[in-house]
């Protein structure tokens, strides 16, 4: 086996992606439109994984959950809870620097509609599994939504009965790594009240007992 790459920039392995990247790079010359590489330490205790890309937020700022509504709820909570220097994110030269965490997503570029297919799904696993050979001990891996949950237990070579999505849920996927799940801190699921602010702090409560009490 060759080594895994973690990110590749010049990605272009999913047809309709590329065809829907060329097609917003023609609409919005400005945006970054291509693979948004993960932000943060190399070697987090926190590892915050979410689905893709949004159209006017990381496919255009090329930094995740930079720019879109997600990101209010999520580094707002980062803040609160020491994973970060800033509570409020603009571009991604507003000098955000990360604390023993790190962010990434399932699928690296803008899908079409914002839902990648089962195929560029696998397609772009091998990117998250080489983020997820390497890690420090005590881990906790956070998963924004069911899809970025199974695209991490299919990295870790688990199948989606061995730990079912649930909000709120912890998996203990290794000896001394953790799997949380929270649903996605995207715009619907925050205006429906599907996740209240108050919902996703005690995500990060748990996390912090995970990392801080039990290690």
């Amino acid at each position: 086996m060759g080594q895994l790459i973690r990110f590749d920039p010049d990605c272009r392995r999913c047809p309709r992606i590329v065809a829907h990247l060329d097609q917003v790079r023609q609409k919005f010359p400005e945006y970054h439109s291509r693979p948004v590489q993960p932000f943060g330490i190399e070697n987090p205790k926190l590892l915050i994984v979410g689905l893709g890309p949004g159209m006017h937020g990381a496919n255009a700022t090329g930094r995740p959950f930079t720019g879109d509504h997600a990101g209010i709820l999520l580094y707002r909570t980062l803040f609160e809870f020491g994973f970060s220097n800033m509570a409020e994110v603009k571009n991604r030269n507003d000098g955000l620097q990360l604390i023993d965490c790190r962010i990434t997503n399932a699928v690296k570029c803008l899908p079409p509609g914002n839902k990648p297919t089962p195929v560029e799904i696998r397609t772009c696993n091998c990117f998250l599994t080489a983020e997820l050979t390497e890690y420090t001990s005590g881990q906790v891996i956070l998963a924004l939504g069911r899809v970025a949950h199974e695209a991490i237990l299919k990295s870790l070579a688990y199948k989606h009965s061995d730990f079912v999505f649930s909000h709120g849920a912890v998996h203990k996927v290794q000896s001394d790594r953790w799997l949380v799940d929270s649903f996605h801190c995207s715009r619907y699921n925050t205006q429906t009240r599907r996740l209240t602010e108050t919902m996703f702090q005690n995500i990060f409560y748990k996390i912090h007992e995970l990392l801080y009490l039990t290690n």
